[in-house]
């Protein structure tokens, strides 16, 4: 069986409008828990390390409306202490992981695509055969990634994220640094959209990606599949 390495997001403001972001806790359980019960083993790191925040859009306040994976993640002791103190990325090494998994939300537009660490874990694991897989907003923690040869590591790969279109209609197109989706295709990558919302994922060899928080579930069933 793999072992799995997650990366959170450590950053928790939206932009300059002084709202609260963090890591779409659904985008990360769904995944966890699909890898988890195929028998793999998960570390759950960080940027900075320590306890990742939260979105609290990803959170409902009323836990009989928090999605399955949720509420077994919060619920389950050995998994939800994991996100108590988190390893930083910067003292990770490669050689421990067989696989790569990027949850979004949006603080990664922040402190994913400028990550050295993030991009050395990354293509390092790429590199040696290993899958890399994100979701949504964590995509961007494959801007920086490269493959052997040096180009970047989604050139030429089918590719999804968060589309500009779903940017639009939360409001964010002028709070967030760049567009992912744009910014993917910039890279080379053969970004395949659906439309608003869709749960969609697709997997181009050994990389799985998600658009949104609503194909967590497809990207982790997905993930389990390139492992096998």
């Amino acid at each position: 069986m793999a072992n799995v390495l997650f990366i959170l997001t450590s950053h928790d403001k939206l932009g300059d409008t002084g709202n609260p972001t963090g890591f779409y806790i659904d985008e990360m359980a769904a995944p966890y828990w699909a890898l988890t019960d195929a028998g793999h083993d998960i570390t759950i790191a960080s940027v900075k390390g320590g306890k990742p925040p939260i979105d609290p859009n990803s959170l409902d306040d009323d836990p009989a409306k928090r999605p399955a994976p949720v509420t077994r993640f919060l619920d389950d002791a050995t998994a939800s202490a994991k996100l108590e103190n988190t390893p930083a990325v910067a003292t990770l090494d490669v050689a421990d992981y067989d696989a790569v998994f990027l949850p979004g939300g949006h603080g990664t537009m922040w402190d994913f695509a400028k990550n050295d660490d993030i991009a050395r874990l990354v293509s390092g694991i790429y590199a040696k055969d290993g899958v890399v897989g994100a979701v949504c907003h964590g995509p961007a923690g494959l801007l920086g990634a490269t493959k052997p040869d040096g180009t970047p590591l989604v050139a030429g790969l089918r590719v999804n994220g968060f589309t500009d279109s779903e940017e639009n209609t939360v409001g964010l197109t002028d709070q967030v640094p760049y567009l992912l989706e744009s910014r993917l295709r910039e890279l080379g990558g053969k970004f395949e959209g659906k439309d608003d919302w869709a749960a969609f994922a697709v997997t181009d060899g050994r990389l799985v990606t998600g658009q949104n928080p609503q194909s967590a579930e497809k990207v982790g069933e997905q993930l389990v599949a390139a492992l096998a």
